[in-house]
């Protein structure tokens, strides 16, 4: 019997992207460049660490590059959860205080009874205001000053619904109150410097030749929305729209800890990984039993704010059906451009994923693929 001739071996087709993957993640890179290959516009980068180590760095596309920065919306909050994690550690800040504790001008209006644990997990009833914040006012004391003065929009403490800009408020405030300091000032003097962190509450002008604007086509604050009307309200509506917000200079060099942050992919994915298995060979900066208060699940079911189903910590996003970015244990905070940070202790991971362009969807959305094939890698190497 005649023998086919053994076919010769195929070359690797060149990767699409730029940067390093460990061999395990090998998978991973090549849906990534699958995303890259399908659509010539797509943009973005991927950073993983696992175990304190850097396992995945990549971006690829046009306009985001190895060493941009851009927008990256309300993972902004997930980066200021760490400062509240930090006051919680040291004692400062007690989740089971009410809020008037620390801040007594907040109980008016019938709100003398809520809990910081509840107010950080969108049950305060403040997704905003009637007429809204001007972009200069968010990060100052007159914001929390109108903000302590409403009144609920919901009975404190009982139903839940997204506070889009309004917890950024919420957490500087309180940091004022029991650190003395911004919460922008305390994020730069024990995260992003200490740890180099890639990842800014308050972007330096030294800093803004890196930044690349973020491209979306739709801006759902630029169709009119009744600004009485809980869409409004949450959106800041129509002082500003929720798209633009990063671009504006003044937001990022404020750094509203609600969506002001700017950073990369590798810096959101280092920040987590720093929080939870640390990074560069030394420990996390969070302790066990400080994660499990964080992380810990508060709320989930209908959000009376977006009328979809949600799930929060303190602060922190969790995974659920429709955003299926992780395991049971993990926690983190997404963008409304699609970005993503979270940690997932069940396998030891920080991860970052920054679009240049506003993505939509969630469920099987570029970032949660990734997450899941991620995952799929670390299972497999375990």
């Amino acid at each position: 019997m005649k023998l086919s001739p053994t076919p010769a071996a195929q070359p690797l087709a060149p990767s699409l992207s730029v940067g390093t993957a460990d061999p395990e993640f090998a998978a991973v890179r090549e849906l990534f460049d699958t995303f890259l290959a399908q659509d010539p516009e797509f943009s973005a980068q991927l950073a993983v660490y696992r175990g304190g180590a850097k396992v995945l760095d990549l971006s690829g596309g046009p306009g985001l590059g190895p060493g941009d920065i851009t927008g990256t919306y309300s993972c902004s909050k997930g980066a200021a959860a760490f400062v509240i994690a930090l006051l919680v550690q040291d004692g400062l800040l007690d989740l089971d205080a009410t809020v008037a504790s620390y801040w007594p001008e907040f109980g008016a209006r019938g709100k003398d009874r809520l809990t910081v644990r509840q107010a950080l997990s969108h049950q305060a009833g403040l997704p905003g205001i009637p007429g809204g914040f001007s972009l200069e006012e968010f990060t100052t004391p007159e914001a929390a000053r109108r903000l302590a003065d409403a009144a609920p929009l919901w009975r404190p403490g009982h139903i839940f619904g997204y506070h889009a800009l309004t917890i950024g408020i919420l957490m500087e405030e309180l940091c004022r109150r029991t650190a003395g300091a911004p919460l922008q000032e305390l994020y730069d003097d024990r995260l992003r410097r200490p740890f180099g962190i890639d990842f800014f509450l308050g972007l330096p002008a030294g800093e803004e030749p890196r930044f690349r604007e973020v491209l979306y086509t739709d801006d759902p604050a630029a169709e009119w929305l009744d600004p009485l009307g809980y869409a409004g309200l949450n959106s800041n509506a129509p002082v500003s729209g929720i798209m633009e917000l990063p671009n504006h200079r003044s937001v990022r060099a404020a750094g509203m800890s609600s969506a002001g942050g700017t950073g990369s992919a590798e810096g959101l994915a280092r920040l987590y990984a720093a929080a939870t298995t640390g990074v560069d060979g030394g420990p996390g900066f969070l302790a066990p039993a400080t994660i499990g208060l964080m992380a810990e699940e508060q709320v989930w079911g209908l959000d009376r704010s977006s009328g979809q189903d949600n799930a929060f910590a303190v602060v922190f996003m969790k995974p659920q059906p429709g955003r299926d970015f992780g395991s049971h244990l993990a926690f983190g905070h997404e963008g409304a451009n699609a970005a993503l940070g979270f940690a997932d202790p069940g396998y030891g991971i920080g991860f970052g994923y920054v679009p240049r362009r506003s993505e939509q969807g969630r469920t099987g959305g570029k970032a949660h693929r990734l997450s899941a094939a991620v995952r799929q890698a670390c299972h497999a190497c375990a």
